[in-house]
């Protein structure tokens, strides 16, 4: 069929989060529709190398990644060059590039580092291709938990006490650091990465010994760490939609099979639950989908975020807790549940985040690029 868009899936990542991008990339190759996309699988190995099969192969890049049998695959490379957007094929020495495909629009599965902190999106502005989701901007600022935080407080959104410390203090004074950490708030306390998600490095500390060793874990994924009240909550998501004029969902709630919502409840023992809507008060879910597409717009989001909220069980207050501008994808994920209620199926999700990432690129194509007087 003609005037197929060519969709490159990019999936994988130099990131704790690479097994995460797998299972989110499975569910987006079956959802789109081969009669109106020619879909192109591009993988990041943990090592940060692109591997891609030839137009016509049978091998699935995907699945190759799941089987670690990467043998078939070749090394490529999106050039960042606005003349030749397209996928190349690297030359066996290194000397010569073979354009594989021509790329219309990417879909960016990835996870985490180098691929949600705006690092990729920076080489897709340069080389101007349409993609899914956020934004330069919106992208470094959703990762990063510290900033994202100091906005928040900027714009007035409710936040729970944080303090950011690097990994370089926590090296050259590690008394000093647990001193001015377990001046934020009384136990228990939170560490976490700052840039990173799917509760990777995240620890609940009750004391200082817990703290101590919650440090030393998040300090081995980022070097920004996080510290930041606990919160006796329950864990409120909202999806949100859109580009200029997003659209948030109901409510939803997780929960968690363990203490809090670690890695392994949301991804390993597949006993966490999801409540959709959410048993909240009206006025509170309204408030949810306010302070979500409030916290959307003013990190410049585009396309779609899931934002995180607590809601404490002590006092019944809100807080915004993190937007992920590329949430988990699967099927079963809160993101697309939370739109499946609202009666958007899966697929359909997919093609709207593809429209929304072509209108997106239109609306930067207006921008004028030469000053002329």
């Amino acid at each position: 069929m003609e005037n197929r868009l060519r969709v490159g899936v990019i999936f994988g990542g130099r990131s704790g989060e690479h097994e995460v991008s797998l299972m989110s990339a499975r569910s987006v190759l079956q959802a789109l529709d081969r009669q109106r996309y020619d879909v192109v699988e591009i993988g990041i190995t943990h090592a940060g190398a692109w591997l891609a099969a030839r137009p016509g192969s049978s091998t699935g890049v995907l699945e190759a990644f799941q089987t670690g049998n990467l043998e078939p695959l070749e090394p490529v490379a999106i050039l960042p060059d606005p003349s030749r957007p397209g996928l190349y094929a690297l030359g066996g020495s290194g000397t010569g590039l073979e354009l594989l495909t021509a790329l219309d629009v990417i879909f960016p599965v990835l996870h985490g580092t180098f691929g949600e902190d705006g690092t990729l999106q920076g080489l897709l502005e340069l080389v101007d291709l349409a993609y899914v989701g956020a934004g330069v901007l919106g992208s470094a600022v959703g990762m990063d938990k510290g900033v994202f935080h100091s906005v928040m407080c900027a714009v007035q959104i409710p936040v729970v006490e944080t303090r950011v410390f690097l990994r370089s203090e926590l090296r050259a004074d590690p008394q000093g650091v647990l001193e001015r950490a377990e001046a934020v708030a009384p136990y228990p306390l939170f560490v976490k990465p700052a840039n990173l998600g799917s509760s990777v490095g995240v620890s609940k500390c009750r004391s200082r010994a817990d703290l101590l060793e919650g440090l030393l874990e998040a300090a081995r994924f980022d070097r920004r760490i996080l510290v930041q009240r606990g919160v006796n909550a329950r864990e409120i998501e909202v999806a949100v939609l859109g580009n200029d004029d997003p659209q948030a969902s109901m409510p939803g709630e997780i929960l968690p099979s363990r203490e809090f919502y670690t890695y392994e409840a949301k991804y390993v023992d597949n006993a966490s639950g999801l409540l959709i809507p959410a048993p909240i008060p009206g006025e509170t879910t309204e408030l949810a989908r306010s302070l979500a597409v409030q916290a959307y717009q003013a990190i410049d989001c585009a396309g779609l975020a899931r934002v995180d909220f607590l809601l404490d069980k002590d006092d019944g207050r809100l807080y915004l807790n993190e937007v992920n501008t590329i949430p988990g994808f699967t099927d079963i994920s809160m993101y697309a549940k939370l739109w499946g209620a609202a009666g958007v199926s899966y697929p359909e999700l997919v093609d709207r985040l593809i429209a929304l990432a072509m209108e997106r690129k239109s609306e930067r194509s207006q921008t004028e690029r030469r000053y002329v007087r």
